[in-house]
């Protein structure tokens, strides 16, 4: 996998260079603000781009929006954007247009190298992955909306691994119960968020959409 990375703070941008050549990944390019990610991305064509969302000039979302850009640019190029701070509206923004192929994780996950390389893979491969974290403040929220609130607590569980980007063997084995169940308790979250079978749109991306958007009622 040939990945492209945007960080402008140069200790970080190479040490996780460093440790993903070490996972026997290959690094197409590290750049330090927006606007050279965006010509490596052209120029490099690689499997994936790893983003800072804060970046200068300003250092506040210059990094979502030249994630966004390489998206419109290059439909389908899968994107992990990194961020020190949970900042929901910045995930939503990014997955506005297609949620395939996009990852929002927190910074510190990187540490948690098992499980940073895992949601790596999973975004490659064109799965949605967000951060735990970022899920859990969605739930705490005290405006989500109607149809959010309906979900019983299993449910919510379900719905908050399946943004973190898990298949239903996986959330069974965290949840500690059958493959069968999962696709009982997905069934429901479906019907109550009103994502039909007839719907042309990937539903476990619409729900965990429905998800984020709650962020903004």
């Amino acid at each position: 996998m040939r990945i492209v990375i945007a960080e402008d703070d140069t200790l970080l941008r190479e040490g996780l260079a460093a440790l993903l050549r070490g996972e026997g990944f290959e690094i197409a390019a590290t750049v330090g603000d927006p606007d050279a990610l965006i010509d490596a991305v052209t120029e490099k064509a690689p499997d994936l781009a790893i983003v800072d969302v804060r970046m200068p000039p300003t250092h506040t979302d210059e990094g979502v929006r030249a994630a966004i850009r390489i998206r419109e640019i290059h439909p389908g190029m899968p994107v992990l954007v990194l961020s020190a701070y949970i900042e929901q509206s910045f995930a939503s923004d990014l997955m506005a247009v297609s949620a395939s192929g996009v990852g929002y994780l927190l910074k510190e996950r990187v540490g948690r190298v098992d499980r940073f390389l895992e949601a790596l893979r999973r975004v490659a491969k064109g799965q949605t992955v967000i951060d735990p974290e970022v899920v859990t403040q969605l739930f705490a929220h005290q405006n989500a909306d109607e149809a959010l609130g309906r979900l019983s607590p299993r449910e919510r569980d379900v719905l908050a691994l399946m943004a973190e980007g898990l298949g239903n063997a996986a959330i069974a084995e965290q949840l500690f119960v059958t493959d069968g169940a999962v696709h009982k308790h997905i069934r429901s979250i479906f019907g109550k968020l009103g994502l039909s079978p007839d719907d042309r749109s990937d539903r476990r991306v619409a729900a965990v959409l429905r998800y984020l958007d709650s962020e903004r009622a």
